[in-house]
């Protein structure tokens, strides 16, 4: 986690709170039987996390409830936003494939972005399970979580939604793309 953050000025948490309401009462199929008074308590009581989630959402990944953990009694929140957060694109994998770019090199990686934002990337799993609460990524893509062995020989896999399916591809880890982001999740 960052160093560097701040909580948000009271003005920039009623106006999140007020974006995370009105998302979720408009996306009830996200959330079935989830109680929005519920998860405002358990925000307003994770102060670090609600900043995590004002920068999901300021950089275009509309964050959402999709689950609650009732065990942990915690809500995972995913992006939801239709294409790969726009904030959030033109991105390498991590630090070690941004420093192994000769030239044009992105101004940041997507492993170092999360890291500092407070948030983890989906996994091929979660990115599966987002798309069965609507059809996302139909013209970007979005890394996901990647296996330290493919990682290992340079690869980094992303997905994306085309035919109605979702597809896994890889790349190598330093490129980067216009359509390219990060979705990623919260626990709170």
């Amino acid at each position: 986690m960052s160093k560097n953050k701040v909580e948000l000025s009271p003005d920039q948490h009623e106006e999140l709170l007020r974006i995370l309401k009105d998302r979720f009462e408009n996306n009830m199929n996200r959330h079935k039987g989830l109680e929005w008074a519920k998860i405002q308590t358990k925000l307003e009581a994770n102060v670090e996390k609600l900043w995590s989630l004002n920068e999901m959402e300021r950089t275009g990944g509309e964050p959402d409830v999709v689950e609650h953990d009732e065990k942990k009694d915690e809500y995972l929140f995913f992006d939801c936003s239709a294409e790969s957060p726009a904030g959030r694109r033109s991105l390498c994998y991590d630090h070690e494939a941004l420093e192994s770019r000769k030239k044009h090199k992105p101004e940041n990686s997507v492993i170092e972005m999360a890291t500092a934002m407070g948030i983890e990337l989906l996994t091929e799993e979660q990115y599966r399970a987002l798309q069965k609460l609507g059809n996302f990524d139909k013209k970007t893509s979005s890394w996901v979580q990647t296996p330290s062995d493919i990682r290992e020989l340079g690869g980094a896999i992303f997905c994306d939604w085309r035919y109605g399916h979702v597809f896994m591809y890889h790349n190598g880890a330093d490129s980067y793309y216009a359509a390219r982001g990060f979705r990623a999740s919260l626990r709170v």
